[in-house]
């Protein structure tokens, strides 16, 4: 299912106030550790064209990009994703990949393939053959996730998601996606953050209001293409 996606990049303090507001009516997310986020590790992946990183600069819809995810530097559960954005709204396909294929791509190498893989895996693949699909930039940032619950559940009727990106950073070092700490760029000013406003079918009035402010504007920011931007001028590395 496509989901509404709304951004919104503000000052520390202004999303400081506006989390102490979503934290009133808003449930954390299960998956958040103790420390009350996660961190996120992505390594996405462009062709020889850069048609990734042209088409979000010139806002081609739709349009579409390869990631390899992991949470805290987990490596007992990596994810391979294709995300699509169209209209306005994004989806999001996946599937689990082995520590050795993160580990081949790490490294700029082309995994193998199976008959059992998935249609995900099998696309992505080809695509490495075909266009020279590789690593482009790794990019990591520290989630603080809330979910609208009632009765100890999600609402399915509109899976409210709202987070709080913080220290949003990239780097070109692809040896050290999963390795717990690396050199890298922070591509926001000097206490920078970022809101993300997620739902399926709509979003509830009291919620929308809660999250208003008069200095906060949308935007169509793209930590993958600002990453790039910052870090390697556009241009891929391997």
């Amino acid at each position: 299912m496509y989901r509404h996606e709304y951004k919104y990049i503000a000052p520390e303090q202004v999303l400081a106030m506006l989390e102490r507001r979503a934290r009133s009516v808003l449930t954390l997310d299960p998956h958040a550790s103790r420390k009350g986020f996660y961190h996120i590790r992505s390594l996405y992946f462009d062709d020889m064209y850069n048609s990734c990183y042209r088409e979000n600069e010139d806002g081609t819809q739709p349009r579409e990009k390869f990631r390899v995810r992991v949470y805290d530097c987990d490596a007992s559960v990596i994810q391979l994703e294709l995300k699509r954005k169209e209209g306005g709204k994004t989806l999001k396909r996946s599937c689990p990949l082995s520590l050795d294929r993160c580990r081949t791509l790490m490294e700029g190498g082309i995994p193998d393939l199976r008959p059992e893989d998935p249609p995900l895996y099998r696309r992505f693949w080809a695509a490495m053959h075909s266009v020279a699909l590789r690593p482009a930039v790794l990019v990591a940032y520290d989630r603080v996730p809330y979910v609208w619950m009632q009765c100890g559940r999600v609402v399915p009727s509109c899976n409210v998601r709202v987070t709080f990106d913080r220290k949003i950073r990239s780097s070109s070092d692809f040896s050290r996606f999963l390795e717990p700490s690396f050199a890298a760029r922070p591509i926001l000013g000097l206490g920078g953050s970022l809101m993300e406003v997620k739902f399926d079918s709509f979003l509830p009035d009291f919620i929308y209001e809660l999250l208003q402010c008069g200095s906060l504007g949308e935007t169509t920011f793209s930590k993958y293409y600002l990453c790039r931007k910052l870090n390697t001028g556009g241009q891929r590395i391997a």
